[in-house]
C-alpha cells in the first residue's frame, strides 16, 4: 500500500492563537466543583452573562447538556463517573484550542478526576473554583428532593451523604453561596479570569 498521501492534519489546520486573535481573548477553563445545590450552575450561568456582556465568547458545559447527550450511556458508578470527567475534559480541550471560554459545572466529587480534567485541558489552563457552600445550606436548597431520598437509602452513592467529596487541595478562587450573594461570587470570579483572558 502506498501511504504516501497519509499524513498528519493537525499541523495544517489554523492553531489555537488564530481562534483567539479573531475572538480578541484568551480561553481558558473555569472549572467548577461542589456539592450538589452547592451553586455551581448558578454562577457559572451568571459568569457567563456578565462576560457575554463585556463582549467575551463562552460555553457552558453542565450535568444537563452532557448527561442528555454525549454521555447519556453513563451511570453512576466510579468507573463512569471518571469517564463521564474524562470526556467532559476532552470536548472541553477542543472548546479552548477554539480560543472559546469554557466554564464547567460538575460535582467531580474527588481530586483523582479534577487531576485528570487538568491534566487533559492542560493545567496551565484550568482554573478550580471550589463552590464551598455548607451541605445543610445545600440540603435546604434541593428542589428535587434527592438529598432526602439519598438520606431514605432510595439513591445510592450521592455525594455528600452515602458518597464522599474530595475537598479541592488548591482551588484558583473558593466561593459559599451561602454568605456571598451571585453578584458577589461573580465579581471575585471577574478578578481571576479577567487577567487571563484578555488578550
Amino acid at each position: 500500500m502506498n501511504d504516501t498521501h497519509i499524513y498528519p492534519i493537525f499541523d495544517k489546520m489554523m492553531g489555537r492563537a488564530d481562534k483567539e486573535s479573531l475572538l480578541r481573548q484568551r480561553s481558558t477553563m473555569i472549572w467548577f466543583t461542589g456539592l450538589s445545590g452547592s451553586g455551581k450552575s448558578t454562577v457559572a450561568i451568571a459568569l457567563e452573562r456578565e462576560l457575554h456582556r463585556r463582549g467575551f465568547l463562552c460555553r457552558i458545559l453542565d450535568g444537563d447538556n452532557i448527561r442528555s447527550g454525549i454521555n447519556n450511556n453513563l451511570g453512576f458508578s466510579p468507573a463512569d463517573r471518571m469517564e463521564n470527567i474524562r470526556r467532559i475534559a476532552e470536548v472541553a480541550r477542543l472548546f479552548i484550542d477554539s480560543g472559546i471560554i469554557t466554564i464547567a459545572a460538575f460535582i467531580s466529587p474527588d481530586n483523582r478526576m479534577r487531576e485528570t480534567a487538568a491534566r487533559i485541558i492542560g493545567e496551565d489552563d484550568f482554573l478550580e473554583v471550589f463552590v464551598d457552600t455548607p451541605l445543610a445550606v445545600c440540603e435546604q436548597r434541593d428542589v428535587k428532593g434527592l438529598y432526602a431520598k439519598a438520606r431514605r437509602g432510595e439513591i445510592k452513592e450521592f455525594t455528600g451523604i452515602s458518597s464522599p467529596f474530595e475537598e479541592p487541595q488548591c482551588p484558583a478562587l473558593r466561593l459559599d453561596t451561602s454568605v456571598l450573594s451571585i453578584e458577589q461570587s461573580v465579581e471575585k470570579l471577574l478578578a481571576l479570569v479577567l487577567p487571563k483572558i484578555r488578550l
